[in-house]
């Protein structure tokens, strides 16, 4: 299958690909302003998240106004909050509305949001989630076996976290994304390059490189406070004690978001030439408005 959105024939093309993040609000609204959509155009496709701390605009309402804007969204379903069913409906409403990539995510265990209260679903996980996308892709079948009516095909992308170990075992994740029909990878933010740099080339190693669009996930930190909070919350935010040292010495708080544009920075130019990668994926934690200095600063505006 060929699929022809604008990400995957850039995958396809072996072109560096750059994507970042967009954080939906808890508004009926979609707001951002002209330069951080000017930036957004920038990038080969954005992600746009799916209730990752709580309540928001949803992922679908989002990618549609990314695509009225004329930036290309990867739009992001968890299986956190739907069963099979909900799903595969989502998936159909998003292939007829236009939107051409999907990223497969389990999503935080709700009592890391806002809303702790709240029952999860996990009827599957991500991979199979993946594995169900590429067998609408394949075959225009649905998880229950009903055929599809009319066009659909998606590109598939999944997420690794290059600080679990052990590292076959993680290899052995990956793997399965790859397997279930992820066509990119995208990692969880890295502030420690030489973890990644072995996870890399684990991955290189294993051949999964060369069978998927492996993204680096690069993500400036707000201050210390900001950094602080993400480590002791979430286990995928492992961020050394001397980054956090670093930004507090900075000064005030725009001094330590200055500090944190600048390490993310150093970050992509140390990581930008590494064997197997393909990309760089900014997360940017809602805080889109640091997009256009990133690009600028760091040359992937070129």
């Amino acid at each position: 299958m060929t699929l022809d959105s604008k990400l995957a024939k850039s995958i396809d093309k072996g072109d560096f690909i750059i994507t970042a993040e967009y954080l939906p609000r808890a508004s009926a609204v979609f707001s951002l302003k002209e330069d951080v959509i000017k930036a957004l155009k920038s990038f080969h496709a954005v992600n746009v998240a799916d209730n990752p701390y709580g309540i928001v605009m949803s992922s679908l309402g989002g990618s549609m106004a990314l695509s009225k804007a004329g930036v290309e969204p990867i739009y992001q379903l968890v299986t956190r909050d739907r069963n099979r069913i909900a799903l595969g409906s989502d998936l159909l409403g998003a292939a007829s509305l236009g939107i051409k990539n999907v990223l497969c995510l389990s999503g935080y265990h709700q009592t890391l949001t806002k809303c702790p209260e709240s029952a999860n679903v996990y009827d599957i996980d991500s991979i199979q989630l993946a594995s169900a996308v590429n067998t609408m892709n394949s075959d225009k079948v649905l998880p229950d076996g009903t055929k599809i009516e009319g066009d659909f095909e998606m590109l598939i992308g999944a997420v690794a976290n290059q600080h679990l170990r052990p590292l076959e075992l993680n290899m052995i994740r990956v793997a399965k994304k790859v397997e279930a029909g992820a066509k990119f990878i995208q990692t969880q933010a890295i502030f420690d390059v030489k973890v990644f740099s072995e996870w890399l080339k684990a991955a290189d190693k294993e051949g999964i490189t060369k069978k998927a669009a492996i993204l680096a996930g690069v993500m400036p930190l707000e201050d210390a406070e900001e950094a602080e909070r993400l480590r002791d919350t979430f286990t995928d935010y492992q961020i050394p004690d001397e980054i956090i040292n670093r930004i507090k010495k900075a000064g005030d708080k725009e001094a330590q978001r200055k500090e944190g544009l600048k390490i993310s920075v150093e970050i992509i130019k140390e990581i930008k030439s590494l064997t197997g990668l393909k990309g760089i994926h900014i997360l940017s934690g809602g805080n889109e408005v640091v997009l256009p200095e990133l690009l600028s600063q760091s040359g992937l505006g070129k």
